[in-house]
């Protein structure tokens, strides 16, 4: 998909576009409704930096490519920008493939500011080149095994795809529950149905099933699966990953959806601008918008600011990642090093455990906050 066309509001000012590279999975097997929520956010964003005069009088204007959750594809990317004048890239939802993209942007010297992935080692080398606004998987992570701690569970399972992101998941899970007496038990996903895991649950005595799975499979047959056994009519269910932030999961799930606890980035209570934001972007999704199209909009806003600061090079945009400080909607983004961060991090995001309410599925209830 190649989306270019200036934002509206770009009448109103002047001279060549200044360019932006846009990574979003739009068709599957990326997560689409998390793609198009991002995409929200980063167009919302755009138009109203275009509506205020744009960067000293010139358009903003993404060049959006698909990129199918394919790290192939997000390599080719970077590759085709690099050759295009773009200034940065932003963008990417999965953790994977921000990871390929950063990988081509450190190599190229292209800016990078990833919006929502949030594997630990988006680079295998620290980078000048690349900013992140998501909370290191790391830390999120480990306030939600806290929060299973607190909740009093000591015997944790963990359903897993394989994957590089899901494997690290499960790695923070397993370091932070261990030492403080949790046990964790791994159910490989690739030689297990759903039911096999409700047979696991009960004989291993587990009182929560984490779900480090893809959505709508298997993570829905195993939900159906696990609350029809009444066996483990007792048991928590868990998707630290965030996928019943999204509205297809309440659609596909229901009120066996509910009560799945997850991560989430967001404060308490929006301020003004997160309220502003949050109710424009509400009319362009015709839904409730999740965690994932506040990044979009913070993404161009931190942006914006660098490129009004400091101009379109791109390696002044890259030596300025230390020097941002700007209003996002959650909260004042500013990046500095974290120790085992290979990129500019936000340090931090506002961190939420939350879930579906069962007897309202659309409100959400906030279990821990960090």
């Amino acid at each position: 998909m190649n989306t270019s066309s200036p934002s509206p509001g770009t009448e109103r000012t002047g001279g060549s576009s200044v360019r932006i590279g846009a990574l979003v999975p739009l068709t599957r097997p990326g997560w689409v409704e998390a793609g198009h929520h991002l995409l929200a956010g980063l167009e919302l964003a755009v138009r109203e930096v275009n509506d205020g005069g744009g960067i000293a009088g010139r358009p903003l204007e993404l060049v959006v490519r698909d990129t199918a959750a394919d790290p192939r594809k997000a390599a080719a990317a970077v590759d085709e920008w690099a050759g295009l004048g773009v200034a940065a890239v932003v963008g990417e939802y999965h953790s994977v493939v921000a990871r390929a993209a950063a990988v081509r942007a450190d190599a190229l010297g292209l800016p990078f500011l990833c919006s929502s992935a949030v594997l630990d080692a988006l680079t295998e080398q620290p980078t000048e080149w690349v900013a992140r606004l998501a909370p290191a998987q790391s830390h999120g992570w480990r306030i939600y095994a806290d929060f299973l701690l607190g909740a009093g569970h000591s015997r944790i399972a963990v359903a897993a795809d394989p994957s590089v992101y899901w494997a690290s998941g499960a790695r923070v899970l397993r370091d932070h529950l261990v030492p403080r007496g949790g046990t964790v038990i791994d159910l490989d996903m690739r030689a297990l149905s759903p039911a096999d895991v409700c047979d696991r649950l009960v004989d291993r005595r587990a009182t929560a099933l984490l779900l480090l799975v893809g959505h709508p499979e298997p993570a829905v047959p195993i939900v159906r699966s696990v609350r029809r056994d009444r066996r483990l009519a007792e048991i928590t269910i868990g998707a630290p990953a965030g996928q019943p932030e999204f509205a297809g999961w309440a659609e596909s799930l229901g009120v066996d959806g509910a009560a799945i606890p997850f991560l989430r980035y967001l404060p308490e209570r929006l301020g003004p601008l997160g309220a502003r934001v949050g109710a424009a972007l509400r009319e362009r999704l015709a839904e409730e918008p999740s965690f994932v199209a506040f990044e979009g909009y913070d993404t161009i806003a931190v942006l914006a600011e660098v490129l009004r600061s400091h101009g379109t090079d791109r390696a002044r945009i890259a030596e300025s990642w230390p020097r941002v400080a700007v209003e996002g909607t959650r909260g004042t983004i500013r990046f500095s090093r974290t120790e085992g961060i290979s990129v500019w991090q936000w340090q931090w995001a506002p961190v939420q455990v939350a879930d579906r309410d069962p007897v309202e599925s659309d409100r959400f209830r906030i279990r821990r906050t960090g």
